[in-house]
């Protein structure tokens, strides 16, 4: 005889695939569709009464981590390995299954929205719980993209800056240097960021050479005292150096004509 938990699954399983839990909530955060735990539970908690069977959760394993953000809040990161005692009321039969949830929060309910999240997916898989009345998941969900501006250089921010640093000393014009600057302005944002001492150094290195290279640009201005002294210095028309410099430049036959 076949335990009746089975017959149960299969009836709930059937009743769900006629119109599922459809995916109408967004994140306008991250950009994509989601069904909630309270749609999951709107629709599985009448069908769970209806054909007797009942979910037992038990907690296997707990993990957590506190994760410090940039501008020193503290996030409660949680895990949890839950297990899901799926029993029928009529013949006392079960099957277990497992599923994982994980969740951040600011305060103290990092671990109960982990338990609704693995909840949500242990039903969703065990019962084959399809979404209705919306597109497919893999047509409304973003792209991933690579995020530059959190995406730590392979070799390090110090090091990173100092090649940066490197690269502007040997530019020859400020023109150089904004081009650098341009090809890493994604990176450099991120150093603000990450390491804002270490970005007010190499901005200060970068303002130096732009100075040291506009100060070579610059042409070079006579003073007017200079410009009056070189003007003294040169001889007079009726001066006598200028009446013998004439007399060198005369031709040799004039003196005797």
């Amino acid at each position: 005889m076949i335990a009746r938990v089975y017959t149960a699954i299969n009836a709930v399983s059937a009743a769900l695939a006629q119109r599922g839990v459809p995916k109408e909530r967004v994140n306008v955060t991250d950009d994509y569709v989601y069904r909630s735990i309270d749609d999951v539970l709107d629709r599985l908690a009448p069908l769970l009464a209806e054909h007797k069977l009942c979910i037992l959760p038990r907690v296997l394993n707990r993990k957590q981590e506190l994760l410090t953000q940039p501008g020193g809040e503290v996030l409660v990161h949680v895990t949890l390995r839950v297990a899901f005692d799926l029993v029928s009321a009529e013949d006392g039969s079960s099957h277990t299954i497992e599923a994982f949830g994980e969740a951040l929060d600011y305060s103290d309910k990092g671990t109960a929205k982990a338990m609704s999240s693995a909840y949500k997916y242990a039903v969703l898989q065990a019962f084959c719980v399809p979404v209705m009345g919306s597109e497919d998941g893999d047509a409304a969900s973003p792209r991933h993209r690579r995020d530059t501006s959190k995406c730590e250089p392979v070799n390090g921010w110090a090091q990173w800056a100092a090649d940066i640093g490197e690269m502007v000393a040997s530019c020859m014009t400020c023109e150089a240097i904004d081009r650098v600057v341009t090809t890493h302005r994604p990176l450099l944002a991120a150093l603000a960021r990450e390491q804002p001492e270490l970005y007010a150094k190499l901005g200060e290195n970068i303002a130096a050479r732009r100075t040291a290279l506009s100060k070579a640009a610059a042409p070079i201005s006579v003073k007017p005292a200079t410009a009056a002294r070189r003007a003294q210095a040169r001889p007079a028309a009726g001066s006598s150096k200028a009446h013998s410099v004439r007399k060198a430049a005369e031709p040799v036959g004039a003196a005797h004509g």
